[in-house]
């Protein structure tokens, strides 16, 4: 039905995609679009990033009118995705604070939006990816490099990031924060795990390729990212990173256990070797890292379950629909539910948030989605031979898990440089997952 409408639309529309030059290389628009989101993320505030990604989303709608034969089609995952939407829709009718929920729909909007133009571009043109994954990575590079800088300058925190109780001078992490806004070292840290994989995927890329010295320009961003990463003290973004590399030594299996099982053996080693060392040298990040498991002794630690056990009494009481999406509307309601003095602006899990603002089907829906997605792209690293859609597939897949498995202590997921990052990622799985398998779309 859908379709047969659109196809009407474009019909009348064909005259101007014929006659227009614009039209005809909108595609070359498109990606220009996709690839000024992710560099505006860098410096700019996130109203300016939405107002980009806003772009992206009006130039895919130009392009479905007037090009014919041009149809959105979905995966399993994505039908999930929409139905995960589409509670969040319900969610935002019956909230008691419509206005604030209204700002974080829109957002969330903005957010899906951006992914589904991104998915339907990509699927049409499988070999942009590389371009896509290069811009991420060259993204990270840049902060990387500004938080090397911040390290070595012993930039001051612009707010009570860490708990110092007890701590020598010396033993104080200097936190970097690069030049994301708003300047936060736990944002920098997930904008890492979001896109750290890119790094790694562009280092395989160029081996496979036979492109050595670009594989080892691409090794050394990498390692500067990780020295980056562990300069933001974010203790979420530390056990991301161990979930990114042990994700990748099994995936990378696929192509080296069988031929080269003594190097991948001592490769595996001197990783654990490194970090063993870090950990022993370096007094302030062993402090940092080992505050993880100092439970309800670190202030930090202590808040997050206070903001855990207020956010489930929300959720109890609130748990068919939620209380509306948006960081704003959570704050106002929160206040109600406060263990102590202290504000709070999430819930400090993404999945528990999700719960809270838009009740338990809506969790249902968006678990959904990661499961399919999950499976999908794992069947395309175990049944491709083309090592180009391994390595991206497994550098999405990796992104998306690290990401999920971050937000189990921290919702920075929410901010928009990490959310452009996440969708694409999801993207690229969308193209490749189709691409390989056409029998399991759905059209419309």
């Amino acid at each position: 039905m859908f379709s047969k409408i659109l196809f009407k639309i474009q019909d009348k529309l064909e005259y101007f995609y014929n006659n227009s030059l614009f039209l005809q290389n909108i595609d070359a628009f498109i990606l220009l679009s996709i690839i000024a989101v992710f560099v505006s993320s860098t410096f700019l505030l996130s109203d300016y990033i939405g107002f980009i990604a806003l772009v992206t989303m009006f130039l895919t709608f130009v392009k479905l009118l007037t090009k014919r034969g041009e149809k959105f089609s979905f995966n399993l995952f994505e039908i999930f995705l929409m139905a995960y939407f589409m509670l969040v829709v319900v969610s935002l009718a019956g909230s008691t604070l419509f206005a604030l929920s209204l700002k974080g729909f829109l957002k969330t909007f903005i957010y899906i939006g951006f992914y589904f133009s991104v998915a339907h571009y990509l699927k049409h043109n499988l070999s942009k990816i590389p371009w896509i994954i290069l811009t991420i990575a060259l993204c990270m590079s840049f902060e990387s490099i500004v938080a090397v800088l911040q390290n070595f300058a012993h930039v001051e925190a612009i707010s009570t990031w860490q708990d110092t109780t007890g701590y020598n001078p010396e033993e104080i992490m200097t936190r970097v924060y690069g030049t994301l806004k708003p300047f936060n070292p736990n944002l920098l840290g997930g904008y890492f795990v979001s896109g750290i994989s890119s790094l790694f995927g562009l280092c395989a890329y160029f081996i496979f390729d036979k492109k050595f010295k670009r594989a080892c320009v691409a090794l050394i961003f990498s390692l500067v990212a990780i020295f980056a990463l562990f300069a933001t003290g974010c203790r979420g973004a530390y056990l991301a990173l161990l979930l990114n590399l042990f994700c990748v030594f099994v995936i990378s299996a696929k192509f080296f256990w069988q031929r080269y099982k003594k190097i991948y053996m001592s490769m595996i080693g001197g990783a654990v070797a490194l970090f063993t060392v870090a950990m022993a040298c370096i007094t302030s990040l062993r402090l940092r890292f080992l505050s993880i498991f100092a439970m309800r002794n670190d202030s930090s630690n202590s808040f997050r379950f206070n903001v855990y056990q207020s956010s489930l009494d929300m959720f109890k009481d609130n748990w068919l629909l939620g209380i509306g999406v948006g960081n704003r509307n959570f704050r106002e309601i929160y206040g109600l539910y406060m263990k102590t003095g202290f504000d709070a602006l999430s819930a400090y899990n993404i999945f528990l948030e999700i719960a809270v603002e838009s009740g338990i089907f809506a969790l249902v829906a968006f678990l959904s989605f990661l499961f399919v997605l999950v499976k999908d792209a794992i069947k395309v690293i175990l049944d491709s031979i083309d090592y180009e859609n391994v390595i991206f597939t497994s550098v999405a897949l990796i992104s998306v898990l690290t990401v999920m498995f971050h937000g189990f202590v921290d919702t920075v997921f929410f901010r928009p440089q990490i959310q452009f990052v996440f969708w694409t990622m999801v993207a690229i799985i969308s193209a490749y997952s189709s691409s390989s398998s056409k029998r399991d779309c759905f059209e419309c």
